[in-house]
């Protein structure tokens, strides 16, 4: 088995969704010891945000490309060819303002691309990275599992199903912030979690 860890937080020290997304690849890499971990730290090493000038190289042929295109163009396509050579994906994933961090949404601008990761059909859109298992650690100050305002899983699960990635399991460490005896329910929750997700 082969695990990438996706580190989404802006934080590269400390962050809970990191302690969260470390204690699942531990546990992954536990049941299979010859499994191989692969680390993307995504505020350590950000990944160019889908701008106009990011769009502008990849909609312009190969051959005709700048070199500043062709850098963004290939930072891309590694990300790409991360994920699909990877079985499964440790998503470390905190919540800001209702949504996910910028980071991890660029992270997705860019392996999202139409023929390689997707495509479309007669019968719809058709997703291409298939075969493997996402696992999304939730780091979340109040609680907001299953409610309404919980835009996150949603957005998750639809764009990831988008990309071919059906498989998604979550694991939920809520309440981090409303003192240490809700923090200490959100981790023992979270450890149920993911006891369900590795069953």
């Amino acid at each position: 088995m082969k695990i990438l860890q996706i580190n989404a937080s802006a934080r590269r020290e400390g962050a809970n969704s990191t302690k969260l997304a470390n204690t699942v690849t531990e546990r992954l890499k536990a049941a299979q010891p010859a499994a191989t971990v692969t680390l993307r730290d995504l505020a350590a090493t950000p990944v160019t945000v889908l701008d106009e000038a990011a769009l502008g190289a990849l909609f312009t042929p190969a051959e005709q490309r700048s070199a500043t295109q062709a850098v963004v163009v290939s930072e891309y396509d590694a990300l790409i060819a991360e994920i699909q050579a990877h079985d499964a994906i440790v998503l470390g994933v905190p919540m800001y303002n209702f949504g996910v961090p910028v980071q991890l949404k660029a992270w997705i601008d860019a392996i999202a691309r139409a023929g390689v990761t997707f495509r479309y059909t007669e019968s719809g859109p058709e997703g291409l990275i298939k075969g493997k298992t996402v696992y999304v650690a939730l780091a979340r100050g109040g609680l907001y599992r299953d409610q309404p305002h919980d835009s996150q899983v949603p957005y998750l699960k639809t764009v990831l199903g988008f990309l071919g990635l059906t498989d998604v399991r979550f694991i939920y460490a809520e309440g981090l912030a409303m003192g240490p005896e809700a923090a200490a329910k959100g981790f023992a929750q979270a450890e149920a979690d993911l006891a369900q997700a590795l069953a």
